[in-house]
């Protein structure tokens, strides 16, 4: 039998102990001081603006269908930009820029972005950020980094919630939000408490809303998000594969998803956010606008974001991913049955050279001609 001093035996314990608290779900986020982060968020942003709707997950039932030929476009690398909450996570997931900017009119969207950068820190796996999001207790079995995102919807839906885990997620994001560097005033600590609240409450029932529109029954679920599929009929929300969640993960961890607050056809975030590209030496691989140019076009500033774009550090195969609504009539010849918007690709060399001509006075036109067809 060997012996061991009882001095090695607590050297031994001690370094079991910081191994298992690097791994765990709960552990802080990265010591970096993050100031390059909030001063490059605070860089590319503008004065905000308000828009009626909270936006707390998409609307876009359609919001994979796009993949299939981001790929086969050989649209990779570079510098994603993007609006919204986290549809952009599965655009990112495939494209796999080496950044990705975020950028929205709303500032309670930069907020959101700061708590799912807490939960990415503090997760080691998709279903421990399932879990630390929506308020349950982490499976006891292994194994779940091979589990099908229909297996990790099933375990959220029928976990018990836990208020007690919660209320501690919440404590910690609020510690992790204020260490990043931008600074947040006792309102913006509430929203995002109010976020993580609306989520733990509605689960994966909550749905897209509108403050002064009616609800719709045609606005999808959470849960309809996580398991929509593309064209093809695959599963390809960032939380299908382990790989594609470490990745956002990692880039997270070393502060490459970095959100701004802007109006896309304002004076200064998008042109700060070209020349910022350009210093380094990079291009726009994809920029998602949902459909934000529907708005532009129609308060009469769509030619303002035109000159915008135009800042942009672009080649041949740089994307803009939107989104059409069929109720804006009429439907669009791209739709898909079954689904109320349609996901639209145009190459930006493209979208700019048409609106060079005149032809980007009628929104339909904007929409349709020069889109690529993703069937």
């Amino acid at each position: 039998m060997i012996r061991i001093h009882k001095s090695v035996r607590s050297l031994i314990a001690a370094a079991l102990i910081v191994l298992w608290g690097a791994g765990a779900a709960s552990t802080a986020v990265s010591s970096r001081d993050h100031k390059s982060f909030a001063a490059l968020s605070a860089r590319l942003s503008e004065q905000g603006g308000y828009f009626d709707s909270d936006n707390l997950i998409s609307n876009e039932t359609s919001y994979l269908h796009v993949i299939p030929k981001l790929k086969e476009l050989g649209i990779t690398g570079g510098i994603y930009i993007g609006v919204g909450p986290d549809q952009s996570f599965s655009y990112i997931a495939k494209i796999r820029p080496k950044m990705a900017i975020l950028i929205d009119i709303r500032r309670d969207n930069l907020l959101q972005h700061l708590l799912y950068k807490s939960l990415f820190a503090r997760a080691r796996n998709r279903v421990e950020y399932l879990c630390l999001f929506f308020g349950k207790p982490v499976p006891k079995t292994r194994g779940w980094e091979n589990r099908s995102i229909k297996e990790l919807v099933e375990y959220i839906d029928g976990a018990q919630s836990d208020a007690k885990l919660f209320e501690k997620t919440v404590a910690n994001v609020r510690k992790d939000v204020q260490s990043y560097g931008i600074p947040l005033s006792a309102s913006d600590l509430e929203t995002i408490v109010k976020i993580q609240r609306a989520f733990y409450g509605a689960g994966l029932e909550i749905r897209y809303s509108s403050y002064h529109r009616p609800p719709r029954s045609i606005y999808p679920t959470y849960r309809d998000l996580l398991l929509e599929t593309d064209l093809a009929g695959q599963q390809q929300n960032y939380f299908a594969g382990e790989d594609d969640f470490q990745f956002l993960k990692k880039l997270e961890e070393q502060d490459m998803i970095v959100p701004a607050v802007g109006d896309l056809s304002g004076p200064q975030a998008v042109k700060a956010i070209g020349q910022y590209i350009a210093e380094q030496k990079e291009r726009v691989s994809a920029f998602y606008l949902s459909n934000v140019e529907f708005y532009l076009a129609r308060q009469g500033t769509f030619d303002k974001f035109v000159e915008n774009l135009k800042s942009l550090p672009i080649d041949n195969r740089s994307v803009i991913i939107r989104s059409y609504f069929n109720y804006y009539a009429p439907s669009h010849p791209q739709a898909e049955p079954n689904h109320f918007s349609t996901q639209l690709l145009q190459r930006i060399e493209d979208l700019l050279k048409q609106c060079s001509t005149g032809e980007c006075d009628n929104y339909n036109d904007i929409v349709t001609k020069n889109s690529i067809l993703l069937r």
